[in-house]
Formats: C-alpha cells, sequence, structure tokens
C-alpha cells in the first residue's frame, strides 16, 4: 500500500499556524543546522525574498542519511502540493489566451468521461476544480488500482484519463460550492488542458510557465541520483513511498529553489499588475479569496502570518517523504520559501516550520498591537 496516496498533501491547504524554537536569524545556513536540530531530518533549504528580489538562501544537512554527500543550494527538492499553484497558472495562462473556458461545464470540457460522470460533477467549473469547491473526494479511494500506475507504462496523459475515468464515478466528497482539498480536481484540470491543446500537461507547463520563467532545474517524479532524496520511516524513500508520474499536475515537481522562486516573484509582480504570465486580473483572481473558499486558485490566503500583515499566499506539500512551505506576502513582495528531504515522521514539518519562524519577524509589516 501506498503512503503517499494517503497523504499526497500532507499538504496543508492553508497553514493554521508555524511553531517553533526561536532561532536567531543573521546566518541563513546557521539558521537551517538549528532548525535541523532535535529532528532526525537529513537536510533542509530555505529562500528567503525582499522587496520583489531574492535576499537570503542557505543549506545544510545531507542529501540522503546513509551518505556523507553535503545538500548543496542548486540540489532539486521535491515541493509537493506547493506545486498546484504552478499548474493553476497554467490553466489561468490558457484560459487568459481564451484555450479554456472558466465556466464551462465539465462534462462538456472531458466528454470522453462523460459515460462514466456522476450528476454531481458534470457543471463543475475549471474555477471550482482549482479552488476546491467541486465537491470531488480528495483522493481515488481505490488503492489496488492506485497501485497499478507504479508499473503502467502507458503515457502520463493515459494514465490520467484512466485515473479520472474511475474518480469522476466515485461519490462526493462533499457539496459542489464548498470547500473540500482534492488532488482529483488537479488531475481534471491538466486533463482538460490536455484535451483542448492536444499536448501533454508535462510539455504544456515546460512551455507555458517553466520556459517564460527561466526555470531550468524543474523534473517530474522522484529525483535523482546524486540529488537529495526523500526519507520516510529513517530511510531514504523508495519509488513506491512516492506518488506516481500520474499525479505530477496535483504535486509532483521537484526544483531547484531559484525556480521556485521565480515562479513566486512573478505570482507577487502580478500582484502589482508587472507579472510575464497573466493578465493582471488573473493573477487577483488567483490571489483574492474566492466565495465558499479557503483562499484563490490553488493558494490559501490568510489576513496575518505570526504577527506579519497580509494578505498572505500559502501553501504546504509533502508526499510524507518530503515537506515543503512556501509564504508570500504580496504587499511587499517579500516571501519565504523552504523544504526538507524528509516527511512529518521524521520532523521535516518541524524543521522548515522552525526555519520559516527565524525569518518571518524581518519580513512584510507587523500588524497592529
Amino acid at each position: 500500500m501506498s503512503r503517499s496516496f494517503l497523504k499526497p498533501a500532507a499538504a496543508l491547504f492553508c497553514l493554521a499556524a508555524l511553531a517553533g524554537p526561536a532561532i536567531a536569524a543573521d546566518d541563513t545556513d546557521a539558521t537551517l543546522r538549528a532548525a535541523l536540530a532535535g529532528t532526525a531530518t537529513p537536510a533542509i533549504t530555505m529562500l528567503v525574498m525582499r522587496g520583489g528580489k531574492i535576499a537570503e538562501t542557505g543549506v545544510a544537512g545531507v542529501r540522503r542519511n546513509d551518505k556523507p554527500d553535503k545538500a548543496k543550494s542548486d540540489d532539486v527538492w521535491l515541493i509537493g502540493s506547493d506545486a498546484k499553484p504552478i499548474t493553476a497558472a497554467l490553466i489561468a495562462r490558457l484560459a487568459d489566451r481564451g484555450v479554456l473556458s472558466w465556466d464551462a461545464p465539465l462534462s462538456q470540457m472531458l466528454p470522453e468521461l462523460a459515460p462514466s460522470m456522476r450528476p454531481e460533477y458534470r457543471a463543475v467549473t475549471l474555477v471550482q476544480l482549482l479552488s476546491h469547491r467541486a465537491g470531488l473526494p480528495e483522493n481515488l479511494s481505490d488503492m489496488a488500482y492506485f497501485n497499478t500506475f507504479y508499473t503502467d507504462a502507458r503515457p502520463p496523459e493515459e494514465q490520467r484519463l484512466a485515473y479520472l475515468a474511475r474518480a469522476v464515478a466515485e461519490a462526493p466528497g462533499g457539496p459542489a460550492g464548498t470547500f473540500s482539498y482534492s488532488n482529483t480536481g488537479f488531475l481534471l484540470a491538466a486533463a482538460i488542458a490536455e484535451h483542448a491543446t492536444g499536448s501533454t500537461y508535462e510539455t504544456l507547463i515546460r512551455n507555458e510557465v517553466f520556459a517564460p520563467l527561466g526555470m531550468t532545474s524543474v523534473g517530474f517524479g522522484i529525483t535523482h541520483d546524486g540529488e537529495p532524496i526523500g526519507h520516510h520511516n529513517g530511510k531514504p524513500a523508495t519509488l513506491t513511498d512516492a506518488n506516481p508520474a500520474v499525479f505530477a499536475p496535483a504535486g509532483n515537481l521537484h526544483m531547484a529553489m531559484r525556480d521556485w522562486a521565480a515562479f513566486c516573484l512573478d505570482q507577487m509582480a502580478g500582484y502589482h499588475g508587472g507579472g510575464k504570465l497573466l493578465k493582471p486580473a488573473t493573477y487577483r483572481m488567483m490571489e483574492t479569496r474566492l466565495p465558499g473558499a479557503e483562499g484563490g486558485l490553488a493558494w490559501g490566503i490568510r489576513d496575518s502570518l505570526a504577527g506579519r500583515k497580509g494578505p498572505v499566499l500559502m501553501h504546504a506539500g509533502s508526499d510524507g517523504n518530503w515537506y515543503a512551505i512556501v509564504a508570500l506576502f504580496p504587499e511587499t513582495q517579500d516571501g519565504i520559501i523552504a523544504a526538507a528531504n524528509a516527511g512529518e515522521d521524521m520532523g521535516g514539518d518541524k524543521a522548515v516550520k522552525a526555519a520559516m519562524m527565524a525569518v518571518l519577524p524581518g519580513l512584510a509589516s507587523a500588524t497592529a498591537p
């Protein structure tokens, strides 16, 4: 049984709180070494943005806990469901060009799935899918079927349609229009883009998001030899501890911190009308809380965080073997991204949150006492 499927989002959509020991933030690498203390997490990295620019980067620890190789500043890290805003930006870019429609019903956008689609899903829109308001369950319930995707040799786009044909036949996880976190919704959005363009999600996101922003390090699925690897139960994770390739649109991307920052900086620039990818109104839709949602498109949105004035765009992600967080303050274009190569069972979440708590006091503006 795949653990990762049970918690593919370990992925809190919107962090309720950050907690960790007080750490001096005058030296980023030292901050990260202190954040690792008391955990079994092998390595951690963090990048801080101030005023729309990269201000600080740091890394500490080893790539895997059975070898001495130290993690490097240009290593890639799996960011889990923190990739959902990146998928949402791809869909939004296609909608800006009229390739996709925000208001078209799901049965029309994916007619090949209509025969198996429950009536509750037929009128669902892209806006509902990307804001977790489509009523879909979080994941497919059939674990035995899910596990077949680890050895499925078909192209990922064919696998997604097979997965989704089962998913849209399952009972809703909640009423449409109310918030219910769903990875399936993002797989559906990717399949809709594939149907409309005749191209794969992997090709589309490379051409429409990564290339315009200069994101050259991004890969899909597990990391490779010579890069940090995720950890679970005290040891390096195996292929079946992770999520299979079919899950890429819901959060199965790895990348260097500089490339993740390129996306985040564009999102914050877009808040002020200066982004490269989308129309100004589309950035606002992504970054403004929607009715009945806990955020905008993919983003969780808070009014404040740890005493710093919002709005704050947030997400967290984990496949159980990694843990990553992003918190952006678009008003001031400040932000933090951080990742660890271990999940909650080895303290990856604690290490990442402790590192973020160390630098948050120096970001954005303080809330009124």
